[in-house]
């Protein structure tokens, strides 16, 4: 660390332990095979398989891969909540939270989404506004359609439980809403993360926007022409950090990492685009390095927004270039797909194994710069020993969130 670094001075509050990690994208079924897609440069985005679009261009998808459907076929849930489910299982699995470790712990649930299968009943509303008599079971399935909450059932967990709808930074949202439960004493252990599915109405919402890729995207690339859709979960269990006489009495499994830091602002600008200038991520920037105390010198990388498109790309990294000009970057959405609510979570989780291996991928469907990006990401698989990162998202709206994570 270096001595010059202002931050260094802050007083920042207390880090929060991260014992578990789920992850489920069109990378893989877990973290492990999510990693290893990644890290191997595999990606296939295809036309959506579960739904069609009257739409003359079959836009690429990220879909998650068709052995979950076989594993899982419980329809009475909607999908984004079992996939916050499968990823919630793998986090807890690797926390080894057990059902009776579970009784004596006050667990909270906090779970960003945006779509959250709100948006998959056409066939139910077509009949009921045709006075035909449809099935209630998609009515059924929507009630029961509160990610976080279906979790806190599914487990029995008795704490705080809430859902945030913050279009694409809610992911991002609910991790630091989650660790900040911590700090307050709140909660014992959070389930903090963010799920959600594809579907032909947010499929269509996106092509009307004229902001879909026709082909594979390509974050910052100097192609690029814009987003592909994604879906999944990814799910972090957050833990107080003990200290002194607390450190010995094995109320932590191991730790993957910590949250040291979340900053978030909305600048207002516009409904769908980000303010020119960056104004909302560079304060979002700022407070999350404040937090954390950490300057340029103590971060491996940055997990960008990176949608693949123009406005997005070229204010983040001219917002970057500003603030982090020595740092890498890269956009693992080349891989994924921009799965929306669940995005943040996803990166987020992802950001924390980089950190744990010690290496960064090269940023998926990049290849060359276009004029007007200030900051270029990885093409090459980079080690970095720096033990810090910063995941963001930049949402609809004029949000932007940041995540400080240390590993």
């Amino acid at each position: 660390m270096s001595g010059s670094c202002p931050n260094h001075a802050a007083n920042s509050p207390a880090p929060v332990a991260v014992t578990g990690m789920g992850c489920i994208c069109a990378a893989g079924l877990n973290l492990e095979q999510s990693l290893e897609t990644i890290f191997s440069g595999r990606r296939a985005p295809a036309p959506a398989r579960r739904f069609q679009s009257s739409h003359p261009t079959a836009y690429p998808v990220f879909e998650v891969p068709e052995a979950f459907f076989a594993k899982d076929q419980n329809t009475r849930r909607t999908l984004t909540v079992r996939f916050a489910l499968h990823a919630a299982r793998e986090a807890l699995e690797q926390a080894v939270l057990s059902t009776d470790r579970r009784q004596d712990l006050r667990i909270g649930v906090c779970i960003g989404t945006t779509v959250g299968g709100t948006l998959n009943s056409e066939e139910f509303y077509r009949e009921y506004l045709q006075s035909l008599h449809p099935d209630m079971e998609p009515v059924r399935r929507y009630l029961r359609g509160n990610p976080a909450s279906a979790i806190a059932r599914e487990f029995g967990f008795r704490g705080p439980c809430q859902t945030v709808t913050n279009a694409c930074s809610s992911g991002t949202d609910a991790i630091g809403i989650g660790a900040g439960w911590i700090r307050a004493g709140l909660c014992d252990v959070v389930v903090a993360g963010g799920a959600d599915e594809l579907c032909r109405v947010t499929y269509n919402g996106f092509a009307s926007l004229k902001i879909m890729d026709p082909e594979p995207c390509r974050p910052f690339d100097r192609a690029r022409r814009g987003l592909n859709l994604g879906e999944g979960a990814g799910i972090m269990i957050l833990e107080a950090q003990p200290s002194g006489k607390e450190a010995g009495k094995g109320v932590l499994r191991e730790i993957l990492g910590r949250i040291l830091g979340y900053g978030t602002a909305c600048d207002a600008h516009h409904l769908t685009a980000p303010h020119p200038e960056g104004v909302g991520l560079k304060t979002a920037l700022t407070e999350a390095l404040r937090l954390s105390g950490l300057c340029a010198d103590d971060i491996a990388f940055i997990n960008a927004h990176g949608t693949g498109t123009k406005d997005n790309d070229a204010v983040e990294s001219k917002v970057l270039a500003e603030a982090l000009p020595a740092v890498p970057l890269l956009s693992t959405k080349g891989a994924t797909g921009h799965t929306l609510g669940a995005a943040g979570a996803i990166e987020a989780v992802l950001s924390l194994a980089f950190l744990r291996l010690g290496k960064v991928p090269a940023s998926p469907g990049f290849s060359e710069p276009g004029e007007d990006i200030a900051l270029s990401p990885l093409t090459i698989t980079t080690n970095r020993d720096q033990p810090h990162a910063l995941s963001q998202s930049l949402a609809f709206g004029g949000t932007n969130s940041v995540l400080a994570l240390s590993r």
